[in-house]
């Protein structure tokens, strides 16, 4: 379950609130309890960033940005589904592979987003979208000359910066979703010690290793 509490329907009073709460759940449903988006989602990102109505409306607005942006929209869902696997957000993975589905992307280059470096699914154009994507969200924003140049020779300016803005927008939902466990990210740290068998006797590891 999320970390921080759900907000219920009986506690909104924030008409954009409201307003996704019916679209996305139905008005006869309380969405903190009754779970399930019409996408196939928990939903629980929507009323965890409920506790906040200004978070909420800022990030709404966020996603507002399509409408208006020139970006196609394939390399846009490129940049944001790969963002999410290399943050390891399962939830914004896996929607923006159904959304580039949607929009009619190929079974094969949907499946070799992961190792998009040695597939030849991808034109010169998107494998250059995916490797500034990987220099957003791995490298902090260290991108080499050469694949923005690549970038520059294929899209303006405004598209550049469209982008660059709607990736990392998406590698902070990603982080979210995964530090409040939101969503497809409510999965346990897969990093634990896996302790010696009871009675087993406690060895110098380092020393065996080192024939001592």
């Amino acid at each position: 379950m999320p970390r921080l509490r759900e907000i219920p329907r009986a506690e909104v009073t924030d008409e954009k609130i409201l307003f996704f709460y019916d679209r996305l759940f139905g008005a006869d449903r309380d969405p903190a309890v009754d779970h399930g988006t019409v996408h196939g989602t928990p939903g629980d990102w929507w009323t965890v960033f409920a506790q906040s109505p200004e978070v909420f409306g800022h990030a709404v607005r966020g996603f507002a940005l399509y409408r208006n942006a020139e970006l196609d929209p394939l390399l846009r869902e490129l940049g944001q589904a790969r963002a999410g696997y290399a943050r390891g957000s399962q939830f914004v993975f896996s929607q923006h592979c159904k959304q580039m589905r949607s929009l009619g992307m190929a079974e094969p280059k949907i499946a070799a987003l992961p190792h998009w470096q040695v597939s030849d699914e991808f034109s010169a154009l998107e494998r250059a979208v995916l490797a500034y994507t990987d220099g957003l969200v791995y490298d902090g924003g260290r991108v080499a000359d050469e694949v923005f140049a690549v970038l520059q020779a294929h899209l303006p300016d405004r598209q550049i910066m469209e982008l660059t803005y709607i990736t990392c927008m998406y590698d902070m939902h990603a982080t979210i979703c995964r530090a409040l466990r939101l969503e497809f990210d409510d999965r346990p740290e897969p990093v634990v010690e896996v302790r010696d068998p009871d009675g087993a006797e406690v060895a110098d590891l380092s020393a065996d290793l080192a024939g001592q």
